[in-house]
């Protein structure tokens, strides 16, 4: 009879351990309600988004997942004011935000972040070879009337293209003094009219080898224009830019090395969202990294490891807490 009771109440301690653990892991699972305001539709941040939309789902069965169109620093005034629960972001925009720094009006000092997505969001400066232009310096000595495509305003992009052309002396006063103008533009368009000749110069960030720049070589000559030392370190310190370089052969029509500065995609979320669900996000992410490799390539560059490296941007609390929990972080 003793020896009854005690396996009774073992088995009853085996069976509220395993309800225990159970509890734990559907609390840890629970069904999310998240919007992602990511980028254009078509871009590689929508399939970006898509991919996080799919972990989440994986993570968290039963989740509603929805993906909105957008754009930087919208999507980080978003995130802040509680319109959407995620947002793709730059970075340095997301640190802009936190500062109030143009082109906000006032500081989002809530935003963090859940996981860096792409480490490497080059500037890439591209003219014609049959043009004239070499250097942004050959611009500013000769004054001469470029006309410029840079991403659409409310961009890191845009942004960039600015403060790139502010650090080497060239305001866009300067350039509509000298008869030049700036379009702002998605990338496929200020690639199109490079093509037509409706356009001197583009630039963007994007990671390289771009897809969209292979194709735009197979129809035009281009040259790739890197950046002066002392306007990499200008964009370093004033922007939050990393100095990078460009390796000879990236493309057919570069053979020789580029110096550039690089941002960082991050997805970013307010720190008024509970721990435990930015630690099932986190999570989800780290456990379904194999579909996210796949579903869009740079993850396969960057590897699981490098999730937590959101700087200068903090983490939020219930990732970190997921990601020590991984071993990803100490």
């Amino acid at each position: 009879m003793r020896m009854m009771r005690t396996n009774n109440w073992r088995r009853g301690a085996v069976l509220a351990a395993a309800m225990l653990a159970a509890g734990a892991a559907a609390a840890w699972a629970a069904p999310l309600k998240i919007t992602l305001a990511g980028g254009s539709v078509g871009g590689a941040w929508s399939a970006m988004g898509a991919a996080i939309g799919e972990t989440i789902r994986l993570a968290a069965p039963g989740s509603s997942f929805t993906y909105e169109p957008g754009v930087d620093a919208a999507n980080v005034q978003l995130v802040s004011n509680g319109k959407v629960q995620l947002g793709i972001a730059h970075a340095q925009m997301a640190l802009r935000g936190i500062r109030g720094t143009a082109p906000f009006k006032q500081k989002t000092p809530d935003i963090r972040a859940i996981a860096l997505l792409d480490p490497q969001a080059a500037v890439q400066i591209l003219v014609r070879a049959d043009g004239k232009i070499t250097s942004l310096d050959q611009i500013r000595q000769n004054k001469m009337p470029v006309r410029v495509a840079f991403n659409k305003r409310g961009t890191m992009m845009a942004v960039a293209g600015e403060e790139v052309f502010k650090a080497a002396g060239i305001s866009t006063a300067d350039i509509a003094q000298w008869g030049g103008r700036i379009d702002y533009v998605d990338y496929n368009t200020g690639l199109a009219q490079l093509k037509n000749g409706q356009t001197d110069l583009v630039l963007n960030m994007l990671a390289f080898p771009s897809a969209q720049v292979k194709n735009m070589a197979r129809d035009v000559d281009l040259r790739l224009i890197g950046l002066d030392q002392a306007v990499i370190d200008k964009l370093s310190a004033d922007v939050g830019t990393k100095p990078v370089t460009i390796p000879a052969g990236t493309y057919p029509f570069a053979q020789e090395a580029v110096n550039t500065v690089t941002g960082m995609v991050v997805l970013v979320v307010s720190d008024k969202m509970p721990d435990a669900e930015a630690a099932t996000i986190a999570k989800g992410l780290v456990d379904h990294y194999g579909y996210l490799e796949k579903a869009y390539p740079p993850f396969a560059r960057m590897g699981a490891k490098a999730l937590p490296d959101v700087a200068p941007l903090t983490l939020h609390p219930g990732a970190a807490q997921a990601y020590k929990a991984a071993g990803l972080l100490k």
